[in-house]
Formats: C-alpha cells, sequence, structure tokens
C-alpha cells in the first residue's frame, strides 16, 4: 500500500500556514456545523497563538461536544490480559530489552477473577490490552474475548470488549473481529517515520508501514470499528494532531468511515524509562491539542486515560472528551488482589496519575453535571463503522446517547452505587430526562421501572 503519511507535506503546512482571528472564527464555525476539517485548517488552529483565540477555539470544541454528544461521559476500564513483548520500544516498561520487569499472562482463571472483580464495581465496558508477543496470537485473543463475554456475577457483566493488541495480518483480525469484539486500537505511537525509528529497536514493531497500514487491514477483515492514537512525548506534538487527522481522512477516503475513537495519552513514567524530554507536552499544549481534535473531527469519541491527573482530566473534558477510564488499574492481576499494588511487581506499562475508584470518578462526573454512561447499544444494534458515521455526523446519536446513558446509570444507582452517588445520580436522571422529547422520556421512564424491578440490559 502507498505510504499515507508525507512528513513534508505535515511540516509545509505548520510552517506555512498563517493564522488569524478571522480565519480561526471561520474554521470553528466550519466545525460546529459538524464537518470534518482539512490538514490546512487544523494547522491554521494549531498555528493560533493569544489566550483571546485560544479561548475561542476552547469555547468552540466545548459547544461542539454539547451539540454532538450532550453531557454524556462514558465510562470503561482497561484489562491488562499479558505484558510478554517481543518489541524494544524505549518508552514502554513492557520493551524486551527490560530486564527488570516481571513477565505475567493472566491465566483464564485469573482473567475470570479480574473480570468478576470489575463486574462486582459496575464496569460494563472493557478494552483488553496485551503486549506485543508470539503467545499473543489472533486465536488466543479471541480465545480471551469469549471468556469475558460469558462471564456473569450477580447482575454484572461485559457488554463490550474492545481491544489494544499488535497490529494482525487480515486473517488474524478476522479471527478476532468474528469473536464479537468493539473497537480495534491500534496507536501509532509517532506518525514522523524518522522519529519512529528512533524510539523502535527491536520486534515487528520496528516496521512503520505494518503498523500505520494495520487498521487498512482491520476494515479489510470486516472491522469497521477502529480506534487510532499518538503518544505524545515522542515528537513535535503539532506534527502528530497533523498525523491523526491525516490518518483519519485517509480511513475516510478509503472506506468511507473514520476512527471511531482518537486517543492521545502522554508520555508517562515507565519501569527504567530513559528518554529525553524534547516534545514532552505541557498541560496548556495538552489542552490546547484536545480541543483543536475536536473540532478536527466532530464525530469520533475522543478517550482520556488515567494517565493524566484527575485536575487535569476535569478541564480537558470540557475541550471535547467522550470517554474516559474509572477505577484503572495496570498491575496484572490488580482488580482481584490489590497486594499487587503494594508488593511492586513491576508488571505495568506505565504509571497512572488517576488512582480514584469507580465510584469516586462517577461522583465527581455528577458533582459536575455530566452524565456517567455504560452504554453498548450502538455496538450492539450495528450502529458502527458506515452506520455509525450516519447517525454521529449529523448529530442525531444523541437521540440514543441520553436515554441510554439514562438507563446505564439506573442500573450503576440499583446495583453498585453509594446512598450518595444514588442521591445524585437519580437528581441527574430527572434533569436529563427533561431535555428528551416527551414520547422518549416517557418509554426511558418505563425501562427505568422495569429496571427498579431488576430488569436489566435493556437499550434503544
Amino acid at each position: 500500500m502507498r505510504p499515507f503519511i508525507d512528513a513534508d507535506e505535515i511540516w509545509n503546512l505548520i510552517n506555512n500556514t498563517r493564522s488569524d482571528k478571522g480565519r480561526v472564527r471561520e474554521i470553528i464555525s466550519k466545525a460546529l456545523g459538524k464537518d470534518r476539517l482539512t490538514m490546512e485548517e487544523t494547522a491554521v488552529l494549531i498555528n493560533s497563538s493569544g489566550t483571546d483565540l485560544m479561548d475561542e477555539i476552547k469555547a468552540g470544541a466545548r459547544e461542539l461536544k454539547k451539540t454532538i454528544y450532550g453531557n454524556r461521559i462514558v465510562l470503561f476500564a482497561p484489562l491488562y490480559v499479558g505484558n510478554k513483548c517481543s518489541n524494544n520500544c524505549q518508552y514502554c516498561g513492557f520493551r524486551a530489552s527490560n530486564s527488570e520487569a516481571v513477565r505475567k499472562t493472566l491465566s483464564d482463571y485469573e482473567l475470570i477473577k479480574e473480570v468478576e472483580a470489575l463486574e462486582d464495581n459496575g464496569q460494563k465496558r472493557l478494552i483488553l490490552v496485551y503486549g506485543e508477543h508470539a503467545e499473543y496470537s489472533p486465536d488466543y485473543i479471541a480465545h480471551t474475548v469469549r471468556v469475558v463475554y460469558g462471564i456473569r456475577k450477580g447482575h454484572g457483566e461485559i457488554r463490550r470488549v474492545n481491544i489494544n493488541a499488535a497490529p494482525l495480518d487480515i486473517d488474524g483480525f478476522r479471527k478476532v473481529g468474528e469473536a464479537g469484539i468493539g473497537t480495534y486500537q491500534v496507536f501509532q505511537e509517532t506518525y514522523h517515520p524518522e522519529a519512529y525509528s528512533w524510539y523502535h529497536l527491536g520486534g515487528k514493531k520496528k516496521d512503520y508501514e505494518w503498523r500505520v497500514t494495520a487498521l487498512d487491514r482491520a476494515q479489510e477483515a470486516g472491522i469497521d470499528d477502529v480506534g487510532i492514537g499518538a503518544l505524545f512525548g515522542l515528537y513535535d506534538w503539532r506534527f502528530e494532531v497533523l498525523g491523526l487527522v491525516r490518518h483519519t481522512n485517509h480511513l475516510e477516503a478509503c472506506y468511507n468511515v473514520g476512527p471511531h475513537t482518537i486517543s492521545f495519552p502522554r508520555i508517562k513514567d515507565a519501569l527504567s524509562l530513559k528518554m529525553k524530554d524534547n516534545y514532552m507536552v505541557g498541560d496548556n499544549d495538552f489542552k490546547k491539542l484536545v480541543a483543536i481534535l475536536r473540532l478536527a473531527v466532530p464525530y469520533t469519541g475522543l478517550i482520556l486515560t488515567a494517565r493524566e491527573a484527575p485536575e487535569v482530566r476535569k478541564e480537558v473534558m470540557e475541550y471535547g472528551v467522550s470517554q474516559i477510564d474509572g477505577g484503572t488499574r495496570i498491575e496484572l492481576g490488580s482488580y482481584s488482589d490489590i497486594r499487587n499494588e503494594d508488593q511492586n511487581l513491576n508488571r505495568e506499562q506505565f504509571r497512572i496519575n488517576d488512582a480514584r475508584s469507580l465510584g469516586e470518578v462517577i461522583d465527581e462526573l455528577l458533582e459536575n453535571d455530566y452524565l456517567p454512561s455504560f452504554c453498548t447499544s450502538c455496538y450492539r444494534m450495528g450502529r458502527t463503522g458506515e452506520h455509525f458515521m450516519e447517525f454521529s455526523v449529523p448529530g442525531f446519536i444523541k437521540r440514543f446517547c441520553t436515554p441510554n446513558a439514562i438507563l446505564t446509570l439506573s442500573e450503576y444507582i440499583c446495583d453498585y452505587a453509594t446512598p450518595n452517588i444514588a442521591e445524585k445520580g437519580w437528581k441527574a436522571i430527572e434533569k436529563n430526562l427533561a431535555t428528551l422529547e416527551p414520547g422518549v422520556a416517557a418509554t426511558t421512564r418505563e425501562k427505568i421501572q422495569k429496571i427498579r424491578k431488576g430488569e436489566r440490559d435493556l437499550y434503544f
């Protein structure tokens, strides 16, 4: 496949695109019309400077998010299945050369215990994370997905399993897809080919083109729900933002569907991490790039992880984030046995900066007038890929998201919430019901009553 990332093209846009107040306002207005921005338009926003313009970009991102996503925040948890890895990525605690790392792959029994612990906390959506190793073959990944879907504890069940694993060939993607996964994530880490070679010193991941075309193979295999991302801190953040937009353009042009999600983790501490800080992204630039991504790709979910501290997460959610993790632990086996954290067994890929429980995260969301959601209905009703684009680009997805978020929050309140959170949750539900069309609100109330009586998994 012909490479679709041209470093010279991207740098030309960064170096030669001028920004002024009138042009920035035109671009924000276009984005508010739910039209994806071009790379040149995105470069204008990147090159904008001054507090006033930045405030306008953030305000535009905030308004666009409200228009398309309402006030909902989708919650999930990462579950690390294994940290064996044959790659040698200099920024990652899993790298093959890291002799301090204790390698571990969860047995089926351990996986079941982890999922049961997550279900006990109210989680409904997981992303399974694997090191890039021959042991984690497509057959193995598919097996673990089926194990997870089969676990029930009380009212607990996992309704959507997303994947973050190695790029596969078409047959491999097909096998994993047949297990009923949601989104398959492959992060490019850095879109700059030369910079990519600085960090990836061994293993299959050295092959830039194999990785950058991974989601093309996923699409060819029938997986139309994919997630892209860059690891900010490896190269100039401006280049990476345009790389993400270029990747989005490519997927749309070739498959008529863009990425379901975009992730933008920042480099954080990892075991035996030895990296220069030339490209580390400060908080101000981080907030700016999130707002720009929201405006650039209106229909795509933006994922913010527990790598970020609570105060940063709280602010950045305003500018377009639609998914966050809560109650996150990334030490293998730590959901079911929290002593692992104290034993410091060196099984972490990186350090997290938001270690709050899921309940604490939900409490803060409710305090800040967000609607916590565990919704999985789009995936299960076939509203993915092109179908998702049909709903989400015009903003119609909100017709489904708000009532479904209300229903999943009702389940959480009935099954897992403390009295304090329950009180706040029911108030939030009443407030959000008042925003729905009368017929939808009435049907939603009927479903809530069924949930109160013990029924589960009701959705639109």
